[in-house]
């Protein structure tokens, strides 16, 4: 399991340095959805939290070092970091970048099996780690393609995204100050390449059904509700579509409808 994830992370990677690769400095500096910030400061929040990562696996003192710019920062630590790497020479933080997500794939192999991470929220272990960068490497890499006009075609590998965003649904509910559901849902998704990906138990009165890719972007807030073909069926599964997010953090505005 762990190969797999860390294989379809680094294949994710490699889609978005050859994107970025050939770029003139100038258009590092191409504006991206994300408010404030462009292409350069995309690719360094890559490096960084997969330095942190690092850091979190093989170095406590660097970690806490880490948690504690963190604490002293809650609402802008991100951002400062992000937008300081973002600001160096485009050539360096590539080389930056490659040397962060080698060692994070090499890190999360030969982490101790059965052990767990220490992280901002709950421990992760390797393969619950190796999901969640690929998460913000896809949902990153889809801000700088759209900022350079350019395809990111869906693949498979958002199957890791899919099941993030499934197991996430408790957490999107407390991140909101809301009770998490008392049932499961049933989750019936469609694959980029027309698998079935299925979750939850057959007979829930509660469901979610439609595209794969489309609750993938639900999740990481890379489009607004409105804009997918998600159908959801019961008062919580029809809530959760308002407020799904699988990532860390607080709950962002997320995406004006198209």
């Amino acid at each position: 399991m762990l190969d797999d994830v860390l294989a379809d992370l680094t294949a994710e990677g490699d889609r978005l340095e050859v994107l970025v690769a050939p770029l003139a400095p100038e258009q590092w500096r191409t504006p991206t959805p994300a408010a404030g910030w462009d292409v350069a400061t995309q690719v360094a929040h890559l490096a960084w939290t997969d330095e942190v990562a690092v850091k979190a696996a093989t170095d406590k003192a660097a970690w806490d070092a880490e948690v504690m710019g963190a604490i002293g920062n809650p609402e802008g630590y991100v951002d400062e970091m992000a937008l300081t790497g973002g600001a160096v020479d485009p050539a360096e933080l590539l080389a930056r970048w490659r040397t962060a997500r080698a060692a994070l794939v090499q890190t999360l192999r030969d982490f101790p099996e059965g052990e767990k991470l220490p992280w901002f929220g709950p421990p992760m272990s390797p393969t619950s780690m190796a999901t969640a960068r690929l998460m913000e490497t896809w949902a990153h890499s889809l801000d700088v393609h759209e900022a350079l006009g350019a395809e990111a075609e869906p693949t498979d590998r958002i199957r890791h995204v899919a099941h993030l965003a499934v197991r996430t649904r408790n957490y999107s509910f407390a991140q909101n100050g809301l009770e998490k559901p008392a049932e499961e849902f049933r989750v019936e998704l469609v694959s980029p390449s027309g698998e079935a990906w299925t979750y939850g138990p057959e007979d829930a009165a509660q469901r979610v059904t439609g595209p794969a890719y489309d609750l993938c972007l639900l999740a990481t807030q890379r489009v607004h509700r409105a804009d997918t073909a998600l159908v959801a069926t019961g008062a919580d599964a029809d809530r959760w579509l308002d407020i799904a997010q699988c990532f860390a953090g607080p709950a962002g505005e997320g995406r004006a409808p198209r």
